[in-house]
């Protein structure tokens, strides 16, 4: 069945949602000060990746619980606001009865936080998919497959909305149309991964987005 009862969008958190990735910067990088990894470039490389595949891939497994300790008490103190114009087209969605996933890298304790710092964010989306429900990080497909999934969508009529190169690869592994955001990641970088970039979702075109995927096969 084609129309706008069968697209979907599905969306990145940080960066995407929030405006947050600047500060997420400066966090990993004084943690990468106090428990260095020696990556060039570490706090970019991380992007769109889960804390648990972090952890695993670039630090000591005796010194998790204290980059843990460390990371919960800065993100506790973090102040969250949309990023320019995602409150616009969260608004066009749910006016025009589609269904809208968020696919994070983010834990339950972090949503939290952040249900109650911006209440009312989460409720914008029919499901919310989160670091506990995936096995394999992005850039694997498998969180915006499972969003999709649940919101009953097939994967190749949702767009996905991705700031980092590790979430455009998975939008594009998913089949997905994949709208690159520009600003956490430089346009060169998100390029190769993405349908169409944007520097912000205030340049985001719903309707052309929205005839775009109706235009898909299923």
């Amino acid at each position: 069945m084609h129309g706008k009862d069968n697209i979907g969008f599905l969306f990145d958190l940080d960066g995407v949602i929030i405006d947050s990735e600047r500060r997420y910067t400066e966090i990993w990088s004084e943690i990468n000060v106090h428990f260095p990894t020696g990556v060039e470039g570490f706090e970019r490389k991380i992007k769109g990746t889960t804390l648990s595949n972090i952890l695993s891939t670039y630090f000591h497994e005796s010194d998790w619980k204290a980059i843990v300790r460390m990371l919960d008490e800065k993100e506790q103190s973090m102040v969250y606001d949309y990023c320019p114009g995602a409150s616009e087209l969260l608004d066009k969605i749910g006016s025009a009865g589609l269904r809208a996933a968020l696919v994070t890298s983010s834990n339950e304790k972090k949503l939290a936080h952040l249900h109650k710092e911006l209440p009312g964010v989460l409720s914008r989306f029919d499901v919310v998919v989160d670091s506990g429900m995936v096995c394999r990080s992005k850039p694997d497909p498998e969180g915006y497959l499972k969003g999709a999934r649940l919101i009953g969508v097939s994967p190749s009529r949702c767009a996905v909305f991705e700031d980092s190169v590790q979430g455009v690869k998975a939008g594009q592994a998913a089949g997905a149309f994949v709208v690159g955001v520009a600003g956490t990641m430089d346009v060169s970088d998100l390029y190769p991964y993405s349908d169409i970039i944007v520097n912000s979702l205030e340049e985001v075109d719903f309707n052309r987005i929205c005839a775009i995927l109706e235009s898909r096969s299923i």
